[in-house]
């Protein structure tokens, strides 16, 4: 099965509460957010939104310019008809992120929790990096969130990347300034915990 048939089966086979990363609210990917960027006519990218609640916060701020991107097209169904009629003031997308372009730095703040530790093969990495450096502007921000070294080795059955944050930058390099790092202990629908790491960075000036 290719990932995006995976993707597309999970979210056609689970409600979006019964996944191990549920969160009713994404209160650490906000936290970093609002620390970054205090304009909420940002453009804001979230990949590997699927049916993350992130959005809906992001529109209850007042955030303006929000794109979500995931492979499964059944995952961002699962946002749209949530969020109902608020859905219309969002950018929804279907791609995989390692084959996604956007006009060149037109994104302020490029956010990932927990799409890049499935990136098993090195290319994969490598694509994702120069998606981002396409993506963000010279200054703007780069929030990644994976799986921290004393996480789990696996996720919805596919193998994944630990890191820490010296690993985790170190996939991204000069072009990113490391600003700093926060752990988050998930407590999962099923009560069982997992540590994430959240690293943020700004994209170096040209």
């Amino acid at each position: 099965m290719n990932e995006k048939n995976h993707w597309e089966k999970v979210y056609t086979t689970k409600r979006s509460d019964e996944v191990s990363w549920f969160q009713p609210h994404a209160a650490a990917s906000i936290d970093i957010i609002r620390k970054l960027e205090n304009n909420t006519e940002a453009h804001i990218l979230d990949v590997g939104g699927g049916a993350s609640t992130l959005v809906d916060d992001l529109l209850s701020l007042g955030c303006s310019n929000i794109k979500v991107l995931d492979i499964s097209s059944a995952a961002l169904e699962v946002a749209k008809t949530r969020l109902g009629e608020r859905a219309n003031a969002v950018e929804w997308i279907v791609e995989d992120v390692t084959k996604f372009s956007v006009p060149k730095h037109s994104i302020d703040v490029w956010h990932d929790r927990a799409v890049f530790h499935f990136l098993n093969d090195q290319k994969q990495r490598e694509k994702y990096v120069k998606a981002v450096l396409n993506a963000v502007k010279p200054g703007g921000h780069v929030i990644v969130s994976t799986f921290s070294l004393d996480g789990p080795e696996k996720c919805s059955g596919l193998l994944v990347q630990r890191y820490d944050a010296e690993s985790l930058h170190d996939q991204f390099g000069e072009p990113f300034v490391l600003l700093g790092h926060e752990y988050e202990r998930h407590k999962t629908p099923f009560g069982t915990n997992q540590n994430f790491i959240y690293c943020y960075c700004r994209v170096a000036n040209a």
